[in-house]
């Protein structure tokens, strides 16, 4: 199997031929990718629960903030429980993973309190769970077409709507999404 680069802030936009529930159009951001293994989070799915009830459930005093009413992400199948907040710009966050210059993934509780009292980060999604894939297992399942891939931008991961996620990264390949099949062709 021919190695690939690392897919960090690249988009894996599902084909349609991948059925599995959670991950059937969806779209996941890299946030790190290695030898070892990656690390996604699913950009599409939402929760119903929004930031503001997040926050009133870890008992955060919260400004008034049009941000708060965004529906937190279900980020993927692996530890639905824990948050991680996927944020431009990078600052300085007791955890935080930098993915490029201007985007980082953080799961403490500071960017958590200042998100709720309108300091944080400008762009913000929040996510509660993440995907990820094993050794080499991502690696397959790209070489068995289950998955497109184009590089982010910072305009689908914070400023597109959720509902046209799919759509947009698709049409960023030159795909018209209507004219992807769920059969397999052979010469």
């Amino acid at each position: 199997m021919q190695s690939i680069e690392s897919l960090a802030n690249h988009l894996l936009i599902a084909m349609p031929t991948l059925e599995d529930p959670f991950f059937n159009r969806s779209v996941t951001y890299i946030c790190e990718h290695s030898t070892e293994g990656a690390l996604g989070i699913v950009l599409n799915i939402q929760l119903e629960a929004t930031y503001q009830e997040l926050f009133e459930h870890l008992k955060f005093s919260t400004q008034d903030n049009p941000k708060l009413s965004a529906r937190l992400l279900a980020g993927g199948p692996v530890s639905p429980e824990r948050g991680f907040i996927l944020h431009s710009p990078i600052g300085n966050w007791n955890s935080s993973l930098t993915i490029t210059d201007e985007i980082a993934l953080s799961t403490s509780e500071d960017i958590l309190t200042a998100i709720a009292a309108n300091q944080g980060p400008e762009e913000v999604r929040i996510a509660l769970g993440y995907a990820g894939w094993e050794k080499g297992q991502l690696e397959k399942e790209i070489e068995e077409n289950s998955w497109l891939l184009v590089e982010a931008n910072q305009d689908l991961l914070f400023h597109t709507p959720i509902e046209q996620l799919w759509q947009k990264a698709t049409q960023l390949l030159g795909i018209d999404w209507t004219q992807i099949t769920t059969q397999e062709g052979h010469a």
